[in-house]
């Protein structure tokens, strides 16, 4: 009999982080506390700026930004925002989107798995993903239910179950 297997992996959805980010420019251009602060959140390559005249006003459009992940149904792991910092007269906050398992989390995950996990279960890391694999399925769930209720700091999705 074959093994089972699933992918552990750390994608985001673009198109969901994009609607949010459209949402966000939105609510801004609206909400009466941002009118007259210049504030504005756009792309920026691969990573998200958010510009305003305060520091305050940065941080609050941040928020709102978060909001808006939440909604669409998107772990806050995935962003890695630095701190406003004062170019020119405005403030500019770069928000990069965390993507990809590297190498140090996939080891911890594999000794989690190995150490808390059910016997027999098999972790390899390949590339930026995670394959387990086992001769019962039973198994394969309790793996990723132990994942769940651990508190790591990337955001997981299980894929490729079979």
């Amino acid at each position: 009999m074959a093994d089972s297997s699933f992918d552990i992996v750390s994608k985001i959805d673009r198109q969901e982080v994009d609607n949010a980010l459209n949402q966000t420019a939105k609510e801004i251009g609206h909400r009466f506390d941002f009118k007259g602060t210049g504030a504005s959140i756009s792309w920026a390559g691969d990573n998200i700026e958010i510009k305003a005249n305060s520091e305050e006003r940065a941080n609050a459009a941040l928020d709102a930004f978060k909001d808006k992940v939440v909604k669409r149904g998107l772990s806050l792991k995935i962003l890695d925002a630095g701190e406003p910092r004062l170019s020119g007269k405005e403030y500019r906050m770069l928000v990069t989107l965390k993507e990809g398992i590297d190498q140090e989390n996939a080891k911890k995950i594999s000794k989690l798995i190995r150490d808390e996990g059910p016997k027999g279960i098999k972790a390899q890391i390949q590339g930026e993903e995670l394959r387990v694999s086992s001769k019962k399925k039973d198994d394969l769930q309790d793996v990723i239910s132990l994942l769940k209720g651990k508190d790591l700091d990337i955001a997981l999705q299980f894929v490729n179950y079979r």
